[in-house]
C-alpha cells in the first residue's frame, strides 16, 4: 500500500509541474498558424481561404480567386486604418 501512494504522490506532482510549466512559459505548446507570406496575388486558393479563416472571414463556398483576393486586400487595407 505505501507503494501505490508514492506512485500516484509522483504522479501527481508530475502533473502539477508540466501544468505550471504550460502555464508560465511565453511560447505555447501548439503555436497558432501564421499567415501566408508573399504578396496575396501569389498565394493559392488555400492559403486565401486559410488567411481570410484565421481573421473569422469565413469565405463562401463557391468564391472565385478574384474574390478572395478582393477581401483579402480590403481587409488588409482596413487593418492598416484602423
Amino acid at each position: 500500500m505505501h507503494h501505490r501512494a508514492v506512485g500516484e504522490l509522483s504522479f501527481t506532482g508530475l502533473i502539477v509541474a508540466v501544468s505550471a510549466y504550460t502555464i508560465l512559459k511565453p511560447n505555447p505548446i501548439f503555436p497558432g498558424q501564421e499567415d501566408p507570406s508573399g504578396k496575396p496575388e501569389d498565394w493559392t486558393l488555400g492559403e486565401m481561404r486559410k488567411w481570410l479563416s484565421l481573421r473569422g472571414l469565413e469565405p463562401a463556398d463557391g468564391a472565385t480567386r478574384g474574390e478572395l483576393l478582393e477581401r483579402i486586400k480590403l481587409n488588409m487595407r482596413a487593418a492598416l486604418v484602423a
